[in-house]
């Protein structure tokens, strides 16, 4: 039986006739090619958060401070890391997470469909974004047989929303994630500083000028007045959502609704009783408020509460390490965002499908050596927190 870890094999072997790896297969040197790759000004935007940073240094840190207890003399030698999500059984735990310049990740500007064609390649399910440079129909498709989640900004405007949300349920997303955190945008300095805000230029929109409601909101092919357009989406982004709009976001479609951003538990139980299917613990990495606590400190509570609810997660997952102590705290699913992001700059869909082969590898290796063969083992036993 092959395992994700095999993918080491691949490239010793590849070494003893000279071939070396194309893209690096650790964070940090990933990063490092990337800010030689990418242009000044999205780099900025991919890499900063809010504030100083605190909070999003944290996330990353925080992963530092959980370990996983090894336990020796147990057959791994075959090993299952698939998880059951929304009725569906997914080859792996890990997904990735919604980010809104993706597109501009590479030099064609269609970095949405590369990280599709990863998902294609990998098995990997992409969260598409609302904010997107291709639509979301041309995403999906190009995903193939590998499913996806759309990811929601809720705009103002509420016939918009229902188009959008069921233009992703035509296109055969999996389920709506409505992000909760991002009505106004963080004091974001990176990008006040050099006064960059893409969507503002007119970059990420295509989900909106391909809408027949905004168009009609619009009044004129936004393509060919793009001003008019740019204003238009500001003037509609960002509907503040309270509980009392639950039942309007569940009548507008059937499938499984996840909100993002959940990371009180309080929060978590009132989701669920109104009617969330599935609670998405995120501080949006760091990138909307500062100050706050690490998310992976924050998901053993938020897991507690949400019961048998699946609980997604993201925030500050650099490795295959943290992605196998995330499961272990509870997670079902795992999202990962800046490393996928820095594969679409490297090399497009394969630079992106080599990102997530090296997490999955790492994560498959660390569950073979501590002894830990399933998903499910390695919950119950859980991740200890350091002194």
């Amino acid at each position: 039986m092959a395992h994700y870890g095999d993918f080491q094999h691949e490239i010793y072997f590849g070494g003893l006739s000279g071939v070396l790896p194309k893209y690096p297969v650790d964070f940090a040197g990933l990063e490092a090619r990337a800010q030689a790759a990418m242009a000044p000004s999205l780099l900025k935007y991919v890499q900063g958060g809010c504030g100083d940073e605190f909070t999003q240094d944290s996330n990353a840190s925080a992963f530092r401070h959980w370990g996983i207890v090894p336990r020796m003399m147990v057959d791994c030698s075959v090993r299952d890391l698939s998880v059951d999500l929304f009725g569906m059984t997914l080859p792996t735990p890990l997904f990735m997470a919604p980010i809104g310049v993706t597109g501009l990740c590479t030099q064609d500007g269609h970095g949405d469909i590369a990280a599709a064609r990863a998902a294609a390649l990998t098995g990997v399910p992409l969260t598409a974004s609302t904010l997107s440079n291709d639509p979301m129909e041309d995403v999906a498709a190009a995903m193939g047989d590998t499913p996806g989640f759309f990811q929601l900004y809720t705009p103002k405007d509420k016939d918009l929303a229902e188009s959008l949300v069921h233009r992703a349920e035509a296109a055969g997303y999996k389920a709506i994630i409505v992000t909760l955190d991002t009505w106004v945008t963080g004091w974001r300095p990176r990008d006040l500083n050099d006064s960059n805000f893409p969507q503002l230029r007119g970059h990420v929109l295509s989900n909106y000028w391909s809408d027949p409601r905004f168009r009609t909101m619009v009044g004129r092919p936004p393509e060919q007045d793009v001003r008019t357009g740019v204003m238009t989406w500001a003037g509609t982004f960002g509907k503040v959502l309270t509980w009392d709009d639950m039942p309007w976001l569940r009548s507008l479609t059937t499938l499984p609704i996840v909100l993002k951003g959940i990371c009180h538990p309080d929060d978590a139980r009132r989701a669920i009783d109104s009617g969330a299917d599935a609670i998405y613990c995120s501080n949006h990495g760091g990138r909307q408020a500062n100050g706050g606590i690490a998310a992976i400190d924050m998901l053993p509570d938020v897991v507690a509460a949400a019961g048998s609810t699946p609980v997604l997660f993201d925030s500050g997952v650099r490795s295959g390490s943290d992605v196998a102590k995330a499961l272990a705290l509870g997670a079902t699913a795992v999202g990962v965002g800046r490393p996928y992001s820095y594969g679409l700059a490297l090399g497009g869909a394969e630079g992106a499908a080599h990102v997530l082969r090296s997490l999955l590898a790492e994560a498959d290796l660390l569950m073979a050596v501590d002894g830990y063969p399933t998903i499910a083992a390695l919950r119950e036993a859980g991740a200890r927190r350091l002194p």
